[in-house]
C-alpha cells in the first residue's frame, strides 16, 4: 500500500496521468463557465484564458505549483456594474488593473516579506470584504431565480443533495450537478432554446481570440477594478499554503510567493488580452487533490490543456449559452451565501476579537459601505461598493489605535 503522496503519484502511468487532469478540470468546469455566464462574457474563451493562464502560472512558478486557476467570482459584481457604465470592451481593459494589483504585491513581498501585507490586510479587513461580495451579489440571484421559481428550486435541491450527501469526487461537483439536473427538467418543460446548438460548428476558436484585438483602454474602469483585486490576492496567498499543505512542500519559500503572484498577475494581464474573466487560484482544484492524494504539476497542467481544447469544441460552447437563466439563479442562491460565508470562517477562525470597539467600526462600515451600494463620486470617476469597503477597511485599520491586548 502507497502511503507517501509523492509515491503515488509517481506510480501513474501517463494515461492516468490524463484521466486525473480531466478529471480535475470537470471539477472546475461548473465554476469556471458559470463566472462569464453570468456577467455576459464567452464561457469558450473563460475555458481558453483559464487553460492558457493556468500554463503562464506554471511557466513563472517553475512547473512546481500544482494550482489550476479558473473564472474569479470576486469579479462578478465589479464586471456586471463596469460593462453597464463603458461597456465590455471598456471593462476588459479595467481588468488589466487586476494584473497590476498582482505585479505591486509580487514586488512588496518580493521587497519586504508578507508582513506588509499582513499588515495591510488583515483577516479584521479581508472577512468582511469576503462577506460583501457574496451578499452584494444576492439580489442578482434572487432575480435570475424568479424568472422559473420551479427551475431554480430544482438546481439548488440537487446541489444541496449532493454537497450533503455525495461521496468522494461526486461531492466537488455539486454545483455541474444542479445545472445538469435543473437543465434536464427545463428540457422536459419545453423551456431549452437550442436553435444556437444547430448552427454552431463543431470546431472553432472562441470570438474573443478569433478577432483578437487590444481591450479599449479607459482609466476609469481600470482605477474601478484595482481595489477590488485586494481581496482575491489574499485569496491567492492563503491558497498557496493550502496547496502546499496539500503537496506537503513549502512553496512560499520555494518557488516564492513573488513568484505565484506575479504568475497570477500575468495570468489576469492575458485574460483581458482574450476576452476572458481575471482568474484566481481553484480551491475546488485543491480538494480533488486531497482527496485523490494526487499532486503533481503535471496533472494539473494535463487539466488546463483539456481546458483550451474544450473551448474550441463550438457546439459545447453553444450548449453551455443555451442554460436557462432560473436553472443558474437556482445555483446562485447556494454559491453567493456561500462566498459570504466564507468571510465569516475568515474571522472566525481568525479568533478576531468582536468586542473591541476597534473591530467593530471596521467590521460595520466596511459590510454597510459594501453591502449598501455607496458610491463616492471623483470627477467622472466614482469609487463604490466592494471596491469602496475594501479602501474603507485598510483605511481604518491603519488609522484607529490599537489596544494592547490586539
Amino acid at each position: 500500500m502507497v502511503t507517501s503522496k509523492a509515491m503515488e503519484t509517481a506510480n501513474l502511468s501517463p494515461s492516468r496521468k490524463t484521466i486525473v487532469g480531466i478529471q480535475f478540470l470537470f471539477v472546475a468546469f461548473g465554476s469556471t463557465v458559470l463566472v462569464p455566464l453570468l456577467v455576459g462574457l464567452d464561457p469558450a474563451a473563460a475555458l481558453f484564458t483559464a487553460g492558457i493562464g493556468t500554463f503562464i502560472f506554471h511557466m513563472v512558478t517553475k512547473g512546481k505549483v500544482p494550482i489550476f486557476l479558473g473564472s474569479s467570482f470576486a469579479f462578478i459584481a465589479p464586471i456586471i456594474s463596469a460593462s453597464q457604465q463603458w461597456g465590455m470592451p471598456g471593462t476588459l481593459a479595467g481588468i488589466m488593473g487586476v494584473a497590476l494589483v498582482y505585479f505591486i504585491m509580487s514586488a512588496l513581498v518580493k521587497w519586504q516579506g508578507r508582513r506588509l501585507l499582513d499588515r495591510l490586510f488583515p483577516p479584521v479587513v479581508i472577512g468582511p470584504v469576503i462577506i460583501c461580495i457574496g451578499l452584494s451579489l444576492a439580489p442578482a440571484a434572487v432575480n435570475m431565480a424568479q424568472e422559473n421559481w420551479l427551475l431554480a428550486f430544482v438546481s439548488l435541491l440537487t446541489a444541496i443533495v449532493v454537497l450533503v450527501f455525495g461521496k468522494g469526487l461526486l461531492k466537488l461537483v455539486p454545483v455541474v450537478c444542479g445545472i445538469i439536473v435543473g437543465y434536464a427538467v427545463a428540457w422536459l418543460m419545453g423551456l431549452v432554446d437550442v436553435s444556437a446548438l444547430s448552427n454552431a460548428s463543431w470546431f472553432s476558436l472562441p470570438q474573443s481570440v478569433s478577432h483578437f484585438r487590444l481591450p479599449q483602454f479607459a482609466w476609469q474602469p481600470f482605477v474601478f477594478m484595482i481595489p477590488v483585486a485586494i481581496a482575491p490576492v489574499i485569496e491567492h496567498i492563503g491558497d498557496v499554503y493550502v496547496v502546499g499543505a496539500v503537496a506537503d512542500k513549502d512553496f512560499v519559500k520555494d518557488p516564492g510567493l513573488h513568484r505565484t503572484m506575479l504568475g497570477d498577475g500575468l495570468a489576469c494581464l492575458a485574460a483581458s488580452l482574450f476576452g476572458g474573466p481575471p482568474v484566481t487560484t481553484y480551491s475546488e482544484v485543491t480538494g480533488a487533490m486531497q482527496i485523490t492524494r494526487i499532486t503533481s504539476p503535471v496533472v494539473i497542467r494535463i487539466a488546463a490543456g483539456t481546458a483550451i481544447v474544450f473551448s474550441v469544441i463550438g457546439k459545447l460552447s453553444a450548449l453551455l449559452q443555451s442554460i436557462p437563466t432560473a436553472v443558474l439563479g437556482g445555483i446562485m442562491l447556494l454559491l453567493f451565501g456561500s462566498i459570504a460565508s466564507v468571510g465569516i470562517q475568515n474571522l472566525v477562525r481568525s479568533k478576531v476579537d468582536l468586542n473591541q470597539t476597534r473591530s467593530i467600526i471596521i467590521v460595520s462600515v466596511t459590510l454597510t459601505l459594501g453591502i449598501g451600494g455607496a458610491v463616492i463620486p471623483m470627477g467622472s470617476f466614482s469609487l463604490s461598493g466592494i471596491g469602496l469597503a475594501a479602501v474603507a477597511g485598510v483605511l481604518l485599520n491603519l488609522i484607529l489605535p490599537k489596544t494592547k491586548e490586539a
